[in-house]
């Protein structure tokens, strides 16, 4: 039987554990779409990697109580690849198909850039909260559809040059002992190639996928002179959905879970 799996964050716990509470939201899912009552039994998961089988106490117009049962393992491990993607803003749908993809592929965070060919350009900082808000919610249905217990984290857009340029002192999820691929539709070598400049199987990967225009000449020269590989997929031109979907699946293939 297929687990009602619900979502709730560590902070919607008591401290104790025994407890939880659904929001507003998921007990709209809970009530109105899957019609369940008190005593029924559902299990929680709380972004973070961690999943309880708990039973329905009280449900009220804009909050359900849990009672906790006992941890669980989640219904699908994490990959041992800890996968960071960042990817070009692209219009709408596009963008939200690549956070909804890559996150039921297993990719830890996904972090949008702002590039010289971007199909997207902010407006300004309340423009970019929205479409986080809503990346955030799409990738928290992702997580919860293909089992997950741990929902990737969607960074705030970027300058490509910034994450380009990064120490590993500036930031602990892009160190210089990680793994750093950019995907391009030219200059570049295979993947199976690249991986021969580093030491060992690599436990860590940023991968950054360009927009439907590709990569500026400059933007490539950048990305090799601050260490960089860059990789291409093959002969055809893909889309730049396609092309981050794909470099999701082929370095989980090589380095995660899926065989």
């Amino acid at each position: 039987m297929t687990r009602r799996r619900f979502y709730a964050p560590p902070a919607a716990f008591a401290p104790d554990e025994k407890s939880a509470t659904l929001s507003p939201e998921e007990t709209r899912h809970l009530r109105d779409v899957l019609r369940l009552h008190p005593g029924d039994e559902i299990y929680v998961f709380d972004g973070a990697g961690r999943e309880f089988h708990c039973v329905v106490e009280i449900i009220a117009k804009d909050s359900t109580e849990l009672r906790v049962i006992s941890e669980v393992e989640p219904t699908r491990p994490e990959s041992p690849l800890r996968l960071t993607l960042a990817i070009a803003l692209l219009k709408g749908e596009k963008f939200d198909l690549v956070i909804q993809k890559t996150t039921e592929l297993g990719a830890k965070r996904i972090v949008p850039l702002e590039t010289e060919r971007a199909d997207v350009r902010l407006r300004d900082s309340e423009d970019a909260q929205k479409r986080v808000t809503r990346w955030r919610r799409i990738a928290l249905e992702a997580a919860k559809q293909s089992g997950r217990a741990f929902v990737n984290v969607i960074s705030a857009p970027r300058p490509l040059e910034s994450l380009l340029r990064v120490s590993g002192t500036e930031d602990k999820g892009l160190a210089n002992s990680v793994a750093r691929i950019m995907f391009s539709e030219r200059e570049g070598k295979s993947l199976a190639e690249a991986m021969k400049s580093f030491p060992e199987r690599p436990k860590e990967v940023v991968a950054v996928v360009g927009p439907e225009g590709g990569w500026t000449d400059e933007e490539i020269e950048l990305a090799r002179e601050s260490g960089w590989q860059v990789v291409t997929l093959g002969g055809r031109t893909l889309r730049a959905e396609t092309a981050a979907i794909l470099a999701v699946s082929l370095l989980q293939h090589r380095f995660g879970d899926l065989v």
